[in-house]
């Protein structure tokens, strides 16, 4: 066999490697409500579910600019303190539908990113 025969069949072996590693790893992000993502406090779980309007919301940007904290109802119903490790989106107030990424921590969900699907405006 040629060198170059040798070095592509060590290419494909070793990304078949990565691509089954990826797939197996335990740490990949799936959907999940508050209280599966409670089960695995470790694990990181996207969350979807709604604002809680009747519940406050904190955001002090000259305290904190990182660091928003609010309360949302997942689409099981349950409902759970969210700290977001980000500045307060806009129109936040807004939102139809929030995806969470994150992990539960002490029975407070820490978001490290949010997704949101916002309202249209009305004309």
């Amino acid at each position: 066999m040629k060198k170059i025969h040798v070095l592509g069949i060590i290419f494909i072996a070793v990304a078949i490697g990565a691509i089954f590693t990826t797939l197996s790893t335990p740490f990949t992000s799936t959907y999940a409500s508050f209280a599966e993502a409670a089960s695995e406090t470790g694990r990181e779980f996207h969350v979807v579910g709604k604002l809680n309007k009747d519940k406050k919301q904190i955001y002090e940007p000259k305290v904190n600019p990182n660091l928003f904290t609010f309360y949302m109802v997942d689409n099981k119903g349950a409902e759970c303190e969210v700290i977001l490790h980000k500045n307060k989106p806009q129109d936040f107030e807004r939102s139809e539908q929030i995806v969470l990424i994150g992990k539960m921590q002490n029975q407070v969900f820490e978001a490290s990113d949010i997704l949101m699907k916002c309202l249209a405006l009305e004309k």
